[in-house]
């Protein structure tokens, strides 16, 4: 799941980074308004973390600006003001959410992982493949009644794949979606966290639940 953080004090921003990546986000970080919005823009995140007091342009002004052009990705709004006048100019904005600093780094979380889900409002977030069931909310899977331990980022390429299955996604799909744009290394490390899962959900089961297309990416088989 990537995210986008837009905050620009340092220490708050980067540990939230540090924080998310530990946790197996894919974190990009934005330091003025100008920059989370270009941002927010061009990559599909899956949730957008939105400081109000922002420089170049305000967090009420960004988040006005992303409804507006139909960006609708959930937006989490962050202030450090008191009362309530923020919180509902916020929403009234468009904001999804609403948190004031300080908070509990769990509290965040469990705010994400809610507008993720509210996102996906009338879908079910559990995702089965036969016997393989991939679960975001828990950040767990297992093979029928067989649990399966993942990393982080093996279980985000798993995710990514569950969340198009049945489509073909090409290695730089995966990227956008799983890495953030700091990554430079070589996108052949897809392939590796593809060679991993199928030794962890397929070959133990005798199972094939990811095909490689050649030339053109990889796909979950919906039929698991």
């Amino acid at each position: 799941m990537r995210v986008l953080v837009v905050e620009d004090e340092k220490r708050l921003a980067e540990s939230l980074q540090w924080g998310l990546e530990a946790d197996g986000y894919a974190v990009d970080l934005a330091r003025d308004g100008v920059e989370g919005l270009y941002l927010a823009e061009q990559h599909p995140y899956q949730v957008i973390i939105l400081d109000i007091m922002l420089p170049g342009l305000n967090g009420y002004r960004v988040c006005a600006a992303l409804r507006e052009r139909g960006v609708d990705t959930p937006i989490l709004m962050l202030t450090a003001k008191t009362g309530g006048h923020d919180e509902a100019e916020a929403l009234d904005t468009g904001a999804d959410d609403f948190l004031r600093k300080p908070f509990s780094y769990l509290v965040l979380t469990a705010r994400i992982r809610a507008l993720v889900r509210r996102g996906a409002a009338g879908c079910n977030l559990v995702y089965r493949f036969g016997d393989l069931v991939v679960d975001p909310r828990r950040r767990t899977c297992h093979r029928g009644a067989a649990p399966i331990a993942l990393t982080a980022k093996e279980f985000a390429v798993l995710e990514c794949l569950a969340r198009q299955a049945g489509q073909v996604m090409s290695k730089l799909d995966i990227l956008e979606q799983v890495w953030d744009m700091a990554y430079r290394g070589d996108p052949n490390i897809v392939e590796v966290y593809v060679s991993t899962l199928r030794r962890k959900i397929d070959a133990p089961f005798g199972r094939r639940t990811i095909d490689t297309v050649r030339g053109a990416g990889y796909r979950l088989v919906v039929d698991g």
